[in-house]
């Protein structure tokens, strides 16, 4: 099985020999197998799992957090669009920490606010609190 994946937040992952990928979608978690049937879906921010062949044949798996957008399954091509990709070798757990602790100050700064909720800010919190957990489930995987 072909896989083509593509982030905003970093370059690309791309093989044409996947054995499975393990995601979780807007619904439930999904394994993606050869001859899967036809799949548009949106992704929930997590963790991912890729099983594939290596170029000598040997069987590797990558873990990556994953944040919203679609995954498109057809004719044994998986193709991912992510506005945040990270690769578990890349993981700055240090930095999720403090995104995630900045997070919850901000969202709490504009729920408790005596002023009119900014509702924009209060999303954009809470996308940034929810990048952090992806990022910090997958480090959950190095323990």
């Amino acid at each position: 099985m072909k896989l083509k994946m593509l982030s905003f937040s970093w370059e690309s992952f791309n093989s044409d020999e996947v054995i499975s990928i393990t995601l979780m979608t807007a619904v439930w978690e999904i394994t993606i197998l050869d001859n899967h049937s036809p799949l548009l879906t949106s992704v929930k921010p997590s963790t991912m799992y890729i099983l594939y062949m290596d170029s000598t044949w040997v069987e590797k798996r990558d873990d990556f957090a994953i944040w919203k957008w679609f995954v498109e399954v057809s004719n044994n091509e998986v193709k991912i669009m992510a506005d945040m990709l990270i690769d578990i070798e890349d993981l700055d757990v240090e930095y999720a920490e403090r995104a995630r602790n900045k997070a919850i100050e901000l969202m709490a700064k504009y729920r408790d606010s005596t002023d009119k909720l900014d509702m924009e800010k209060y999303i954009e919190a809470e996308d940034m609190l929810l990048k952090s957990i992806a990022q910090l489930k997958l480090s959950d995987t190095l323990k």
